[in-house]
């Protein structure tokens, strides 16, 4: 199992990570504002006050969380900026592959190499694995760190108060593995995962796949939409060879058992529309504004 050093504590003391959940509080408020009035173009100060900051503290709360203004944020949440992810969805998957982007060491945003486990291995319920897992904060609210020996297996997310029912959602994908809790053991990993610092090739997020041939290959095809675009169902379910299988491809999708590092939220309807999320929505349309920022300050 990988280890790492934490070179920024704040996701490591309870003190900071109340500090990082109410970032995402007041932004989830945020986006719920917008997203419910947004044909009006609310101005910044009624999306103050909806968060619960002042317009000021909206302000820096944006910039630091996304490195974008509310402004720029709301513009990311629009069906016009999703249109834009998705331009030429179709060749994001082709260009991938031509740059030889897949397969062990591949280039990811998060810079992650991958394996699957053997159809028996998924078939047993993760029968004789142990999978650690702790609670850290994150951009995204609370996330579930869940890892075996052989990499990140688990990445889930829950809502003040939802953290046994995402542990319980998780552990009904693998029954009948062992589950020991280990915040330290999985600190790393959550560190790894959200701080951009740490998003270097010589330092490979190991994953573990685990589910069925054809989820597994969704899953794949996933890890290669790079940051900053999107695709349809549709196109996946081409890539994979299975052109009528888009309601497939949208289930698997959704079982995706690694939210965000296998970027299922850069999945979209073909017209743009975010359609469903296992966590969520709004913490669907939180991943796509951060997003937006990390594209724009590359």
């Amino acid at each position: 199992m990988m280890t790492l050093a934490i070179h920024d504590q704040r996701l490591a003391k309870p003190g900071q990570q109340n500090a990082a959940l109410r970032d995402y509080d007041s932004v989830r408020r945020a986006i719920a504002f917008i997203s419910e009035h947004w044909r009006q173009q609310p101005p910044i100060e009624a999306v103050a006050d909806a968060a619960g900051v002042t317009p000021d503290e909206l302000h820096h709360l944006f910039r630091r969380w996304a490195g974008l203004t509310p402004k720029g944020f709301m513009q990311a949440l629009t069906l016009d900026h999703a249109k834009g992810l998705l331009r030429g969805s179709a060749s994001v998957l082709d260009a991938a592959l031509d740059s030889g982007l897949s397969g062990p060491g591949r280039l990811h945003d998060l810079f992650v190499t991958h394996e699957a486990m053997s159809p028996g291995e998924w078939k047993g319920g993760g029968a004789g694995m142990t999978m650690r897992y702790g609670f850290h904060a994150c951009p995204f609210g609370t996330a579930l760190v869940i890892a075996t020996n052989r990499g990140l297996a688990g990445l889930a997310f829950a809502d003040p108060g939802d953290e046994a029912a995402a542990l319980a959602d998780m552990r009904s994908r693998w029954p009948n593995a062992a589950y020991v809790e280990d915040f330290d053991g999985t600190a790393a990993l959550a560190q790894r995962i959200f701080d951009t610092r740490l998003w270097r090739p010589d330092q490979p997020l190991r994953v573990v796949l685990i589910g069925t041939d054809f989820e597994v290959r969704v899953w794949e095809t996933l890890l290669k939409i790079p940051m900053g675009r999107a695709v349809c169902y549709s196109d996946i379910a081409q890539r994979i060879q299975s052109p009528k299988a888009s309601r497939a491809v949208g289930a698997a999708v959704g079982k995706n058992p690694i939210s965000f590092v296998v970027p299922c939220h850069r999945a979209l309807g073909k017209d743009g529309t975010l359609t469903g999320y296992h966590w969520g929505i709004t913490r669907k349309q939180a991943m796509i504004g951060w997003e937006a920022g990390q594209v724009a300050l590359q």
